[in-house]
Order: structure tokens, then sequence, then C-alpha cells
């Protein structure tokens, strides 16, 4: 495999390319110059806000394209790219059924903040590591003035056992998506990571096979599946290791970089 063999490398952030402390190895920014200087081009794929992402890749923020919010908001330079949203008259259903469910939270994720109705401690110690522009209001049920690109869950009981199969229903008119152990992802039907780069390869004339991508979570499943080159971490679910044709290093190994070093030598 050679720079002539990819044109876009997407990768998740979190126990991906991120470490477990939620921290970029120092080598990947080299890296990720060699990368730019061939042309390739490179996305941040991610289940957290846009404004979260921005300043986690503050270093390189304007070259890199970044597909917030697990896809529903795709962002170059401050100029959208694609938006998916939710229909908010659905979230406030989400809602109603979130407040039924012990130890877990409900976030609407806004185009212009995030907005919570808890003040928790805990909560938000989590919320605040994935979002960086957030609300508490009294009450979600009346957020209108916004547009609504995901409904997030974050369950202190474990997302994909005690509030999941609360909204399993779901599945067929919406994503609903196991994103990390403490958290629910549910999304407008359309709106997913592969989505996201099947926008991108449309827009940049890029084919699967010119595509390399990353994940270790269930939101990263449809991702996976719009690139021959394909990684799952070590670390990764059961279910994304079953259909990536390759694996990576464990995000605490640095195995996104290990695997990118191979094609900048």
């Amino acid at each position: 495999m050679t720079f002539s063999d990819i044109r876009l490398v997407a990768t998740d952030m979190d126990g991906t390319l991120l470490n477990s402390k939620h921290e970029i190895h120092e080598s990947f920014f080299p890296v990720f110059r060699k990368l730019k200087e061939h042309g390739i081009i490179f996305v941040a794929a991610s289940g957290r806000q846009y404004f979260n992402l921005a300043k986690t890749l503050d270093a390189v923020k304007d070259e890199v394209i970044f597909a917030a919010e697990n896809g529903s908001y795709v962002v170059f330079k401050d100029e959208e790219i694609h938006i998916q949203a939710i229909d908010p008259e659905i979230t406030r259903e989400l809602i109603v059924i979130a407040r039924e469910i012990k130890n877990t939270y409900p976030i609407i994720c806004g185009k212009k903040k995030a907005y919570v109705e808890n003040n928790d401690e805990e909560f938000i110690n989590h919320l605040k590591l994935y979002f960086e522009r957030y609300e508490v209001v009294e009450d979600l049920l009346e957020i209108t003035d916004d547009q609504f690109l995901k409904f997030t869950l974050c369950d202190l009981a474990g997302s994909e056992a005690n509030s999941y199969p609360h909204y399993k229903k779901y599945e067929e008119a919406l994503q609903v998506k196991v994103s990390g152990p403490i958290w629910l992802d549910i999304s407008h039907k359309k709106a997913n990571k592969g989505r996201a780069m099947e926008v991108l390869q449309e827009k940049f004339n890029i084919t699967a096979e010119q595509t390399m991508v990353f994940g270790d979570y269930l939101n990263d499943f449809e991702m996976l599946q719009k690139a021959h080159y394909s990684y799952a971490m070590a670390n990764a679910h059961p279910d994304i290791k079953k259909i990536a044709r390759f694996i990576a290093k464990s995000n605490d190994e640095n195995g996104v970089v290990e695997v990118l070093l191979g094609i900048t030598e």
C-alpha cells in the first residue's frame, strides 16, 4: 500500500485516534503533515460535537474535514458540506422515554450547542469531554430555536443493557447506535458516518478503494463499509472487528498512527 492507493483517510476519535485519556499522541501531527503533502484528505468522524472536535484538533482544524455528531454534520473551514437533522417532534418523543430510564441523562445535540436539563456533577464531567458548547435548561421539550443533529443519552448504568432496549423499536425509522459503554446516539435514518463518507467520496470523486477508515464502536459500522481499507482497533467492539478487513493496534498503542506511518514511509 502506498500514497497512490489512498486519497481519503477517516478516523473515529474516542477509542480510536485518541488514547484512553482522550489525548492525541504527538506523533500524529508529523504523519498528518505527510498526508497533506500528498494531497490526502483527512476526516475526523466522531459522535462528538463539531465545536469540541475543532478544539481537539485546533492545531490543524483548517485542514481537517469534520464529520461531527456521527456524520449528521460535515464541516470544512466552517463551511457546511452536509447536514442531516432529526425531526424535533420525534426528538421530543425520545426525551419523554429517556425520563423514565434510571441513571440516564438526555442530551439534545443542536447545531448551535447541546442542551441538557440536569447539572449532576458526574454527568457534566462526562458531557464536557465531548461537548464544548452546552446549556443547562429547565425543560428540553421547550427547545425550539435550533436544528437537532442528534439525540444522545449518557447512560451511567451502561447503554447497551440499560437504555438501548427502550429505543430498539425505533431502529427501522432512525439510526439507533450504542456509541460507547455509557453512550446511546439516535439520529435521522440517513445520518451516519457511512453516509458522510459517501457525501465526501462523491464530492471529491474518490472511490471506496481509495479510502481508509478506522473505528472501534458500533457508530462506526457504516463507515467501515464504505472503505476497502477498513480498520478495527484491537480494542474494538466484536461486531466491528467482524466487518473490518484489517485490525490495527489499540488506541493506547497508537494504532492509527502506526498504520498511517506504513503509507508515509
